[in-house]
């Protein structure tokens, strides 16, 4: 009787262990179809202020208390940046990113991704972030191969104002 019964236990327990082998590996997942890649375009940028700074007069530094005396006074707001991203002259992505942040002085944000067919795409970036009304400040543009199940990370590099492709 015990023989049967551990002959039964080991059977439920290699049953289970069966079990759990065949799901670990079934049904197969795939966060993107088959022969596809991802553009991601993701930064982090803080544009111009939305004003200048202007001097103050020595009755407006007298007015204001004397810890928070300062020759200057500059509105702390940024300007919304401005992106497009065009995958093979295709408009994909098209933007206006406000400053985050409570004063909005805080930097712009974007994190969007792109899943594109495996292959070569011509793709472009454009950014504004500056005062003005039309044209970019900070552009470029490339021929990638996108090969299978490959992340393609499009990124904004302010110490060299430019774009990155990785």
């Amino acid at each position: 009787m015990k023989v049967v019964r551990l002959a039964a236990q080991f059977i439920v327990i290699a049953a289970l262990f069966a079990g759990v082998a065949a799901l670990s590996d079934w049904p197969s997942y795939g966060q993107i179809p088959r022969d596809t890649g991802v553009v991601m375009l993701t930064f982090v940028h803080g544009a111009d202020r939305k004003g200048e700074c202007r001097r103050l007069t020595p009755e407006e530094i007298a007015k204001l208390p004397p810890n928070m005396r300062r020759v200057q006074d500059c509105p702390r707001g940024r300007r919304a940046i401005y992106v497009e991203l065009d995958v093979d002259g295709r408009p994909v992505y098209q933007a206006s990113l406000p400053p985050t942040g409570i004063a909005g002085d805080g930097p712009s944000k974007v994190y969007q991704r792109f899943v594109l067919p495996a292959g070569k795409h011509d793709v472009a970036v454009r950014m504004r972030d500056t005062a003005r009304a039309e044209g970019f400040d900070h552009e470029r543009s490339e021929r990638v191969e996108l090969k299978p199940d490959q992340m393609l990370v499009v990124d904004y590099r302010p110490e060299s104002g430019s774009f990155v492709f990785r």
